[in-house]
């Protein structure tokens, strides 16, 4: 078994935006159009205001992940972008990404977290309810989109 490797990486670096590409196909093949229209910009996962991480397994990208900050509070983030290659799932990278990006929103202030998600991800909804998410009101770009499900936890 190979160990995973999380490392911070910029939003609009090359294996960041190839994951993420990636990321978009798989929902885009899910729910049809470009699989997420909500508007990001790259300067939101810059610390302290948000960070965005790449696993590696064996040195290749295969999964990824990051939060940035939601509300004007200072205390919540959210989940955006996580994603696992085909070829690395089944391996853990997925909880050791949300894993760290939990504790980096944690470690930048962050005393909760949230997130949006479609009902057609099993694998991801399953995952979010066995890390401790609770389903929460629907908020953010798809908030009134059938389908749309969000969660949230305290960290």
């Amino acid at each position: 078994m190979s160990d995973i490797e999380i490392r911070v990486r910029r939003f609009d670096a090359p294996e960041s935006q190839a994951l993420i590409r990636a990321a978009l196909a798989d929902l885009g093949q899910r729910y049809g159009g470009s699989g997420d229209d909500t508007p990001v910009d790259a300067a939101e996962f810059e610390p302290p205001a948000g960070t965005f991480l790449v696993a590696y397994l064996d040195g290749e990208p295969v999964g990824c992940g990051g939060w940035r900050s939601h509300g004007d509070d200072g205390e919540t983030a959210e989940l955006k972008r996580m994603y696992t290659a085909p070829a690395a799932r089944g391996r853990g990278v997925a909880r050791a990404v949300l894993a760290a990006v939990e504790r980096s929103a944690r470690d930048q202030g962050r005393k909760r977290i949230i997130l949006e998600c479609g009902d057609k991800q099993p694998e991801a909804l399953a995952m979010y309810t066995s890390a401790g998410y609770e389903r929460i009101p629907n908020f953010g770009f798809y908030q009134d989109a059938p389908g749309c499900l969000s969660y949230g936890r305290t960290l």
